[in-house]
């Protein structure tokens, strides 16, 4: 795969980071193979999946995986008043994004499938195996060159997924995409979040990257939390973080804001979820605020907080 290729899709999409895992996705699809994307909430699995499908000038038909997502609304359904009127024909159907993906030779994308029903899913095994779909009193839809299906998942131990079939994992190729590096990480939140605090930034994502460590979560935050801790806490100071007299409070109420609903602590920890966040936020700056403004080379004294 030419670097440059990958580089070009970085610079167009702005994806920091992933060069191996958008070298193995596009390698997957230009060898024809459908594309199974895990990773845990947040780590840019449906902007990798977008960025290749527009690299490739591939249009896609996106369905957002649920259990209630039925066979009928993958698949087509006839509208009732038309087939009063005309009877059961192609022109009384209502293609559903299998049938347009396959039709028009496109991506299927489908967002976290292991969240829907299992017969939902095998729906997909004869489109995935022969290009080919039925539709009852239709018959055979052949798929397009072209047509390929991209779907990511959870791991399995989220709430609401379920365990994809044998059958149908067989028919993917598989990509894992793990959390990012903390340059990384730094990158994508300064970017997101447009500021320009260095230290607030840092502070961010090393609360974030904690929560991911702590033996009393069972599940931590992406860098989506450091992004939201970032934005509200920037908002709320006004200033820069080490200038202000209530950055301790500040960041404790946006971590708060920001983390509660990214992670899930351990049903046998005995522990609340806000003390857990309350003492990894504390930890975090101790290290991070505290021990900087302790620093004897600090120029702002009569700025430095008193904490």
């Amino acid at each position: 795969m030419a670097r440059d290729e990958i580089s070009k899709i970085q610079g167009k999409y702005g994806i920091i980071g992933r060069r191996a895992e958008l070298a193995k996705a596009l390698i997957a699809i230009k060898s024809r193979k459908h594309l199974l994307i895990e990773g845990n909430v947040g780590v840019g699995k449906t902007v990798l999946a977008e960025a290749i499908s527009q690299h490739l000038n591939q249009k896609m038909y996106r369905i957002d995986g649920d259990e209630r997502y039925s066979e009928q609304k993958l698949v087509g359904w006839f509208d009732p008043p038309l087939v009063m009127a005309k009877g059961y024909s192609k022109e009384t159907f209502i293609p559903g994004p299998l049938i347009e993906a396959m039709s028009n030779g496109g991506f299927l994308f489908i967002n976290e499938l292991n969240r829907m029903p299992e017969g939902t899913q095998n729906v997909l095994l004869p489109a995935m195996d022969e290009g080919r779909a039925t539709v009852p009193k239709i018959g055979h839809i052949e798929a397009k060159d072209g047509f390929t299906v991209i779907a990511t998942q959870n791991p399995e131990e989220y709430i609401g997924t379920s365990r994809l079939s044998e059958a149908l994992k067989d028919r993917f190729v598989w990509i894992k995409l793990d959390y990012q590096s903390e340059d990384e990480e730094l990158e994508i939140v300064k970017k997101k979040a447009r500021s320009k605090d260095p230290l607030l930034i840092q502070i961010a994502v090393d609360i974030t990257r904690r929560t991911r460590e702590d033996p009393l979560l069972r599940r931590g935050a992406s860098v989506r939390g450091a992004i939201d801790i970032v934005a509200i806490a920037s908002n709320s100071l006004g200033r820069k973080i080490n200038e202000s007299t209530e950055a301790t409070q500040t960041l404790q109420d946006a971590a708060l804001m920001a983390l509660t609903s990214k992670v899930e602590a351990r049903e046998a920890s005995g522990e609340k979820l806000e003390a857990i966040l309350r003492q990894i936020v504390d930890e975090i700056l101790a290290k991070d605020l505290h021990g900087s403004q302790a620093q004897p080379n600090e120029t702002k004294k009569e700025h430095s907080p008193n904490f």
